[in-house]
């Protein structure tokens, strides 16, 4: 019996000796990750004074998280590309591969500090207000680990005016401190900020201060269409539903929009409203005169009462091409004709900038010449309207960023980039026989 205890007091000892072990083991390990990873610099942690990190207002409003980070959208396309539904969300502005792909070509051409300042300032808000971290930020995007947030929450919610200056866009003015601006008349009181109504996220121009290329007139407040009178942005890019902003307080019967902001609307309201399809999508109406040599004439390009161009949220690097064939009665292609327009890599971000291609509620007037091989007769004309998301790179420009990658997996992926987001896509089609 004393043998048995004494054995059963050593297994005990061994064990809790293990378990110990374990511990330290375990802690060990933890500590070495910790010291492995990247302390954070102290222009961050100046930064994060004052835009607070998303994660931080997860703890109550985690279904606007949820939305903004794409957490409940996990395709492949969001894991590669930070992609969902044809739309970039605004929580993936620095982390995106896109971005830093663009951004890592864009810097090749040597931009100066101003048009670099000017293009980070919609991507990452915060640049705005610390202007001096610009840099740092643009290494970390490049490097693939930015430390700082791009578009959170605070870059939205601490904006309090839109105003133009002479650097517009972006024309939205953030107010430092701790007061949060929303939709809501009476925002509940609470123990982690104060809040207090705007005006601006019930109107166009809010949206329009980054997406300035999207509406007729982004100074005014209401940019309706004649069919979508009193719409604004939020109407369609923030699904409207019921229910409560935070997880544990506030009103059930609130109306509240999702922060996912799809790009290509909310399919429901497309199907709700059938004018708002035929207002979407743009059209192409051809003028021609023929004669015995060529086909001469005018692409008529038509967007509807929609108040903001088509297609994509982005107002800078769309790209759109126009495509005027002569075919014989057979079908042959006698003359073909490719008409560009957008910005190049190099002109991007220098000067003005220039407008869309066009606007809703607006026509583009392209006129065209095709030349007809001697001995044939042109028996019809097509035009084919296509875009494509970001501009294709010069064959010496996109080498020369390629060079500037770590690995051959980074060239991959960017080159895989490259392939979808040049790719031209189908926005409309028009034949008409001569």
């Amino acid at each position: 019996m004393g043998r048995r205890k004494y054995a059963q007091r050593i297994a005990l000892g061994l064990f809790l000796l293990l378990i110990v072990g374990l511990i330290a083991l375990s802690h060990g390990r933890a500590m070495a990750q910790k010291a492995e990873a990247p302390a954070q610099a102290d222009w961050v942690a100046e930064i994060e004074k004052i835009f607070i990190r998303s994660e931080d207002c997860k703890q109550c409003h985690d279904r606007h998280y949820e939305e903004w980070k794409g957490v409940r959208e996990q395709t492949p396309d969001l894991k590669t590309f930070g992609r969902v539904d044809a739309a970039l969300l605004h929580g993936t502005s620095l982390e995106s591969p896109v971005f830093r792909t663009v951004l890592g070509v864009w810097l090749q051409t040597n931009p100066t500090a101003d048009e670099r300042r000017r293009c980070l300032a919609c991507h990452a808000p915060s640049t705005t207000v610390f202007p001096q971290h610009v840099e740092k930020i643009v290494a970390q995007v490049l490097a693939g680990k930015p430390q700082v947030e791009g578009i959170g929450c605070a870059s939205c919610h601490l904006i309090k005016s839109v105003e133009h200056t002479p650097n517009s866009p972006p024309s939205f003015k953030i107010e430092p401190g701790k007061m949060i601006y929303g939709p809501y008349a009476n925002p509940e009181e609470n123990l982690v900020h104060p809040a207090t109504q705007s005006d601006l996220f019930r109107g166009a121009n809010y949206c329009a201060s980054c997406h300035f290329d999207k509406v007729k007139d982004e100074t005014q407040k209401d940019l309706a269409g004649e069919i979508l009178q009193g719409t604004v942005c939020q109407d369609c890019h923030m699904e409207p539903s019921t229910g409560s902003s935070t997880s544990r307080r506030g009103s059930m019967t609130r109306a509240i929009g999702r922060h996912w902001f799809r790009g290509v609307v909310v399919p429901g309201t497309l199907l709700r409203n059938r004018n708002l399809q035929a207002e979407w999508m743009p059209r192409v109406d051809l003028e021609t005169t023929k004669s015995a040599s060529a086909v001469e004439g005018t692409a008529l390009v038509k967007i509807g009462s929609l108040p903001h161009s088509f297609p994509d949220g982005d107002p800078v690097l769309k790209q759109f091409y126009l495509v005027l064939t002569a075919k014989d009665a057979q079908g042959k292609v006698l003359q073909e004709e490719t008409k560009q327009f957008g910005l190049p890599y190099d002109k991007i971000l220098r000067g003005q900038i220039p407008d869309p291609f066009i606007k809703g509620g607006h026509t583009r007037k392209v006129p065209f010449s095709l030349a007809i091989p001697s001995g044939t007769t042109a028996a019809s004309i097509e035009a084919v309207l296509n875009y494509a998301l970001i501009p294709t790179p010069e064959p010496a420009l996109k080498e020369k960023y390629l060079a500037t990658l770590a690995t051959d997996k980074e060239r991959e992926s960017a080159k895989k980039i490259f392939e979808e987001y040049t790719q031209p896509r189908l926005l409309t089609y028009r034949a008409k026989s001569l």
